[in-house]
């Protein structure tokens, strides 16, 4: 104690519990305006760009994203699956994709900027329903040219994990294929690009 009757000790305690107790308040006080910078559930819908993590995909596994109020595929295609993108183009439609369904960049016969992964939206082209992801090849049901890819069960619609379509059925274009861009080697953004870096 000092000569003035001030505990020092005492003092230091409160202004330091004070000092405490209102950061924490600051805390609490600023979660409202933060929360406020972040898209609203509406703007997300309406196009904001929605992250997803592609770390833990395994080979031939399949990761749904939803953005824009759509459901987007992401596959991690495998080695096989690849060599048959590249080989069983005579049953396609538009196996070049000549059709501007996907951005510049994923212009060429794997339809992505990393092979190893498809983006695309998973809505038919023929009337909007969601086909059925069937990597299994040749089934009895999709015949001996099916090497893997999606099969919309509302008319028939084939399209290969490049997500082109197959001649002879109802749906007259490829799957639309999303901007995007890589965050890095575990994480894309989808609906956001900067010119096809990858």
């Amino acid at each position: 104690m000092s000569s003035q009757g001030v505990d020092l000790k005492k003092r230091r305690m409160l202004i330091t519990a004070t000092a405490g107790i209102g950061a924490v308040g600051a805390g609490f006080a600023l979660v409202p305006f933060i929360s406020y910078w972040q898209p609203s559930a509406r703007a997300k819908a309406l196009g904001a760009p929605e992250e997803a993590d592609i770390g833990k995909i395994e080979p031939g596994a399949l990761l749904r994203v939803k953005w824009r109020g759509k459901v987007c595929w992401v596959v991690r295609r495998t080695e096989e699956t690849l060599k048959n993108l590249k080989e069983n183009t005579s049953h396609l439609v538009d196996p070049d994709s000549e059709v501007p369904q996907q951005p510049e960049y994923c212009k060429n016969w794997h339809r992505s900027i990393k092979p190893e992964y498809l983006i695309a939206v998973g809505i038919c082209t023929h009337l909007g329903c969601s086909p059925t992801y069937r990597p299994d090849i040749a089934p009895a049901d999709l015949g001996p040219e099916w090497q893997g890819g999606f099969f919309c069960p509302c008319h028939g619609s084939k399209f290969d994990l490049a997500a082109r379509v197959f001649k002879g059925v109802p749906a007259p274009t490829n799957l639309v294929i999303p901007p995007h861009k890589y965050l890095s080697d575990t994480r894309v953004l989808i609906g956001a690009d900067d010119g096809g870096a990858a």
